[in-house]
This record gives C-alpha cells, structure tokens and sequence, in this order.
C-alpha cells in the first residue's frame, strides 16, 4: 500500500513533532484542528470543553509523538483515537461529579462546528464532504447498529454498559458494533 501525500506529510510531522520541533505541533493543528474539534464536539456538546479537550490532545500529541507507530494506522487514526479518548474520559468524569456546570445554550446546533479561525475554504469544504459521508454512512446501517455505534462512539458507553442498556449479551453488541463498522468501511472507502 502506498503511503499518499497526506499521511506522507503528517509522518514527517510527528517525526519533528518527536525532535521537540514546537513549529510542527503549530502545522499538525493547522491541518487536523477543525477535524479534531468537530469530533469533540459532537461528544461533548460543549464548546468551551471541546477547546480544552483539544488542547489536551496536543499536549498529549506533544507527549508521544515518539510513539506513535505507522504500522498500527495512519498518523489521522492516531489523532482521532487520542482526541475520542480524551473527549469520552470527559464524559465520564462528567458522569461522576455532579452537575454545576452548564452545556453551551446552542447545544442543538449541528455537532460538526469548526474552532475560531482563519477560514480555508477548501479545507472547510472537503471536511463538509467528510462529513455528509459519514453521516451518508451512518445512515445505511440498520438501526440496531447505527444506535449502538452512535452511543459508542459519540456518547463513550463502553461495549459492557450498552449491552446492559439495552438488556443485549455483549458478544451482540460486540458483533453488531464490528459489522457496523465493516460496512460503514465499504461506504467510506472512496475517501481513502
């Protein structure tokens, strides 16, 4: 399989980001900020949290850089699956403290909201496409999978507390949650 441009150049970022080079921490979230937030967000519901989980995730990114491992995924997957994590422990540390904050007033506005910046047009448009083809994606699952992804992936239950949920056996949940994922694979390929 041949490594494109993209991967390529985000490689070459986590190497100088792992030589402590702070101005490629500063080209890493250039090119993943908008992303990475939309998907904190969308856990999150909350704009002022969803910052602050982004800046823990480059700080975590800072932190690890050197570990990272291309033959484990793609240096986006590893991005995405640093910033899921951070964004569903807050969830949890929600869940486990009582509430004295509150969530944004617009928490019905869409959940795929880019930070404050300097607008680019075409990435704003190509995350746009990604967008609408994860939630075309989304869309051709059976209602069973689509749930428990959503509650998976966007709400943090663990594959135990949706089985209980749901009064399901987990080998279930684990089976619809991989079939799931396999199809919306086959939806998605076509953006590589």
């Amino acid at each position: 399989m041949a490594v494109t441009e993209v991967p390529r150049a985000d490689l070459e970022l986590l190497e100088r980001i792992a030589m402590r080079d702070s101005s490629a921490v500063a080209e890493l979230y250039d090119r993943h900020s908008r992303t990475l937030y939309s998907l904190i967000h969308h856990i999150l519901r909350d704009s002022g949290e969803a910052e602050d989980v982004l800046q823990e995730v480059f700080l975590r990114i800072w932190e690890k850089a050197a570990t990272y491992d291309p033959m484990l995924g793609s240096p986006t997957a590893w991005l995405v699956r640093i910033a899921r994590n951070r964004a569903i422990d807050r969830v949890r540390s929600r869940r486990s403290r009582p509430v004295t904050e509150s969530t944004d007033a617009n928490a019905d506005e869409p959940p795929f909201e880019s930070p404050a910046s300097t607008p680019d047009p075409e990435g704003a448009t190509r995350e746009v496409e990604k967008q609408r083809a994860l939630a075309g994606a989304l869309s051709q699952l059976t209602p069973d999978q689509r749930t428990l992804i959503e509650q998976a992936f966007f709400l943090g239950y663990t594959q135990a507390e949706l089985a209980t949920r749901y009064s399901l056996p987990l080998g279930t949940v684990k089976t619809r949650i991989r079939t799931g994922m396999i199809a919306m694979r086959g939806h998605l390929q076509h953006l590589g």
